[in-house]
């Protein structure tokens, strides 16, 4: 069983009976499993996948593996032959309940030789029950009333989907306009905040700016209490070097005046001794010259 998932990963890479371009089908049915090996002019090369599908059925797998095979992990085409097993092998009246958790799978698979046709796995499941077509070869037929059920569950279920898309876009509809309504109400906030935020800024800036004006009136008049206070100290500076201008030149003129004094006083005074002098020396010339008179 695991050399068949390994060859089904390495090999399949697409769900069609035959082989790319080894099916002619010019001018006759399309449909209808005629191989080569029949003797038909019209058949092609079976494809790997349906060889591998032929291998898997004379394997006759157990349940444990095909849940293996259709909730493999590794490759989209092992789940697919691991349905189309299911599809070829199972009774019409257990074909829903085994399909029916898969059908809403997102997997992407590529079911045509040469690619072009991907399409959902769940939506590939469904064209499983829905159709008896598959390319150029048919699925078993399922039974009428089997059949019937089948689509009415399924339309069942397609009613509820598209409920559940109405309530799901109605509720995102409430969800866009209760967000709508939140965003609006937190522009409103904003924008409250904002005016509030700006007028407390234009308030901050006119204290700034009071304080500021403040602040430069209160420097403005400590400039002129100090230009004032220099002024009254240069004045004051300028009297006092005034006053002792004037008393050194006071002192001065007292001490020129002084030593004119003393210079006059030194002058008489010797001008009174010179004369006392000459007057000494006049008497004593004039006792001299009686003294050589008498002799």
């Amino acid at each position: 069983f695991h050399e068949v998932v390994d060859e089904i990963y390495y090999k399949v890479d697409h769900l069609e009976p035959w082989a790319a371009g080894s099916r002619k089908t010019a001018g006759r049915s399309s449909t209808g499993m005629c191989g080569g090996v029949r003797g038909v002019s019209a058949g092609g090369v079976t494809s790997s996948a349906f060889c591998l599908l032929y291998k898997l059925y004379t394997l006759k797998l157990t349940k444990k593996q095909v849940l293996c095979l259709i909730n493999h992990c590794d490759s989209p085409y092992i789940r697919g032959l691991g349905f189309m097993y299911l599809r070829f092998t199972l009774p019409p009246a257990m074909m829903y309940d085994w399909f029916e958790p898969y059908l809403d799978d997102e997997e992407e698979i590529d079911i045509k030789a040469g690619g072009g046709k991907a399409m959902p796995m769940g939506e590939m499941i469904k064209l499983m029950l829905t159709r008896l077509e598959w390319f150029e070869t048919r699925f078993p037929r399922i039974a009428v009333n089997s059949e019937k059920v089948i689509r009415e569950k399924l339309e069942e279920r397609a009613a509820a989907q598209r409920l559940n898309n109405r309530n799901n876009q109605a509720s995102n509809s409430k969800k866009d306009v209760v967000e709508k309504e939140e965003t609006k109400r937190k522009e409103k906030t904003r924008s409250r905040s904002r005016s509030r935020s700006r007028s407390k800024k234009s308030r901050d800036r006119d204290r700034s700016r009071d304080r500021d004006r403040r602040k430069s009136r209160s420097r403005s008049r400590e400039r002129r209490k100090s230009r004032s206070k220099s002024r009254e100290r240069h004045k004051k500076h300028k009297r006092d070097r005034s006053r002792d201008r004037y008393s050194r030149d006071r002192s001065r003129s007292r001490d020129r005046h002084h030593r004119r004094d003393d210079r006059h006083r030194d002058r008489d005074r010797d001008y009174a001794d010179d004369l006392r002098r000459y007057k000494e020396d006049s008497t004593r010339h004039k006792k001299h010259s009686r003294r050589s008179r008498s002799r």
